[in-house]
């Protein structure tokens, strides 16, 4: 628990979001036909590629069985999806409203709708949200779970209402972007039948604030920052441990690479003369970036307790405090619904060593790690 208590805030929120999502992904693996690039598939031969529970959120959630203009979509979601992923995945079809005759109808004239395969998705997304809490509840304790929602809700209940329920898809640069306030919405959501926000919806909102905060102050995202940046030094880490110490994709780490290449914040090259093995090494401007990092870090977390009070932000620690802990795989309570299923593609990976210290969702399908 010692070490839970120096995590930062913004840390104790992502790994328990990344926790809960990996959770839920696995249950909609076991339950889902589906196909993988790199894992086999589930034997039909209909089945859409696999995804996470960001293109729940973001797109199958919304999509009635009649079909939906996509700027509505979008509306409703409050921020974009992977619309040519989900298409190609074989979640969702686009076409031409009715009595549209245009060959190649605008944006505004298009319908998106679900696949045979996408309605089985959606019917199996659902209520795994309420399944995967209440199986926090039996593990970790109704009491522990209970003041986790209880500090979330104080806490959301304070922050705009028109954020998306989970985190949107990282943009140009691995930016956490919120929702565009030049655009009027043409439809909102109904507030009153959405009920009890779901408690990935919680974490995200919160997260989303910070991120959106943190990068109003610094060129490098968040994202880069708290996973590649927080764990490299000058002297020289190997690129091929990356993902270990981090707890996202080597996919991710490349493409935080590509952007701390080109701001000159990190060096690449070999780890000795002659050698294959590339290391990462910050330079000069990279180590300033790690300690404006840390540094805006403490300062907007004092901001938080400041704008929302010491007891809310106190409440909301502990409960977090408790079911990270340590914060490693051998220690952390949240590794304990992380067990892949047999014949799952988790399953078949290294099992992580450490959770991401700031989710990894990018256009690849949204998981969580970047996977």
């Amino acid at each position: 628990m010692d070490r839970a208590r120096s995590l930062p805030l913004v840390t104790l929120l992502s790994q328990a979001l990344v926790a809960f999502t990996i959770e839920f992904d696995n249950e909609f693996e076991r339950q889902m036909p589906h196909q993988t690039t790199n894992h086999g598939s589930s034997g039909s031969p209909w089945a859409p590629w696999l995804v996470s529970l960001a293109m729940w959120e973001t797109c199958m959630r919304f999509i009635p069985s009649e079909g939906i203009a996509l700027d509505t979509l979008e509306d409703l979601a409050r921020t974009p999806t992977n619309l040519p992923g989900m298409t190609r995945w074989g979640y969702v079809v686009i076409a031409a409203a009715a009595g549209d005759r245009q060959k190649k109808p605008a944006r505004a004239g298009k319908v998106i709708r679900a696949t045979p395969a996408g309605r089985k998705a959606q019917d199996i997304w659902r209520p795994l949200s309420a399944d995967i809490e209440k199986r926090w509840a039996t593990r970790f304790g109704k009491a522990a779970v209970g003041r986790l929602r209880e500090s979330l809700e104080k806490l959301v209940s304070r922050i705009d209402a028109e954020l998306p329920d989970c985190l949107p898809i990282l943009h140009y640069g691995l930016v956490s972007q919120g929702p565009d306030r030049r655009r009027t919405p043409r439809v909102k959501r109904d507030a009153g039948a959405e009920g009890r926000l779901a408690l990935h919806a919680l974490l995200s909102r919160l997260l989303l604030v910070f991120a959106m905060e943190y990068e109003r102050e610094s060129d490098v995202s968040l994202a880069i920052c708290a996973n590649l940046v927080r764990v490299l030094d000058e002297q020289g880490i190997r690129v091929r441990d990356l993902p270990a110490l981090t707890g996202v994709s080597k996919e991710a780490i490349a493409m935080a690479m590509g952007v701390l290449q080109k701001k000159r914040a990190i060096a690449i090259g070999p780890e000795r003369s002659g050698s294959r093995t590339k290391v990462v090494r910050l330079t000069a401007k990279g180590r300033e970036i790690q300690r404006e990092y840390r540094a805006r870090l403490q300062r907007l977390e004092a901001g938080w307790r400041t704008r929302f009070g010491e007891p809310a932000l106190s409440a909301l620690r502990q409960a977090l405090e408790a079911l990270v802990g340590p914060s490693t795989a051998e220690l952390s309570p949240l590794f304990r619904g992380l067990e892949a299923y047999p014949g799952g593609w988790r399953a078949a990976i290294p099992r992580p060593e450490v959770l991401p210290h700031y989710p990894m969702v990018l256009h690849r399908g949204g998981f969580p790690d970047g996977s």
